[in-house]
This record gives structure tokens, C-alpha cells and sequence, in this order.
């Protein structure tokens, strides 16, 4: 009967050589078929902390035309109205602040037209105004 031989390229650094086949099959080990599982008590289960809700995003609208800033650290409703006044989408910068990583994030057009979506219908949802 003839041997089947491979070329085995897991040497490390002195190049590949020809091994037979069999020599290339691992036996399954204990450890790859046995999963560390840890149990808790039943009379006190584990009880996972519930997760902080995240922060409202905060926001910054600046001015295209003067490069002024019109509304900075602003909630998104605020952010809505500042955007009120603009005749197009791309009259204004929109920037979130990133809680992660501690800057301001230029929304993407996409982003900025979501926001722009919900111009005049702020004010008919807010409940201090009559």
C-alpha cells in the first residue's frame, strides 16, 4: 500500500518538509472537548447588575454661512428647533458628543437629515407649549 505525504508548513522557521499524513492528524485532547462550567448556589442565583440606561445624546449645531455656533451641548429637542430656521440641511454643522471618547462627532449626512426629519413637529409634541 502506498503512503500519502503532505507538505507540512508549521515548522517553525526551517522551511516546510514532506511528512506523511498520518503524522499530520491530532488526536482530540481532553481539554478541547471539556468546557470550564461554573455553577451558583441555588438558594442565591447569580444576579447580574442591571445596565446603566445610556446618556441622552448631547449636541452642537453650528452655522455653515458664519461659522457660528448656535446652540452647543443641547438636547436633541433643542437641536430640532435650532434647525427650525434653516432652509436646507447643509446650512448647518450637527456634532454629538461622544461620551466614549470624550469629543465632538460631525454627524454624517445621513445622521443630519434623520434630525432634520423632525423639524415642526417639535413643538407640536411639547407639552410646555400651548
Amino acid at each position: 500500500m502506498s503512503k500519502v505525504w503532505v507538505l507540512d508548513t508549521e515548522t517553525k522557521g526551517t522551511g516546510a518538509q514532506m511528512v506523511p499524513y498520518e503524522k499530520t492528524l491530532r488526536p482530540a485532547r481532553r481539554e478541547d472537548e471539556l468546557a470550564l462550567v461554573r455553577l451558583g448556589s441555588a438558594a442565591h442565583p447569580a444576579v447580574e447588575p442591571e445596565p446603566e440606561p445610556p446618556a441622552p445624546l448631547r449636541f452642537k449645531v453650528v452655522d455653515v454661512m458664519s461659522a457660528q455656533v448656535l446652540g452647543a451641548d443641547v438636547s436633541a429637542r433643542e437641536a430640532v428647533q435650532l434647525l427650525e430656521g434653516m432652509r436646507s440641511v447643509l446650512d448647518a454643522r450637527i456634532f454629538v458628543w461622544g461620551a466614549d471618547t470624550g469629543r465632538w462627532r460631525l454627524l454624517s449626512l445621513e445622521e443630519s437629515k434623520t434630525l432634520w426629519g423632525f423639524r415642526g413637529r417639535v413643538s407640536a409634541l411639547d407639552p410646555d407649549r400651548s
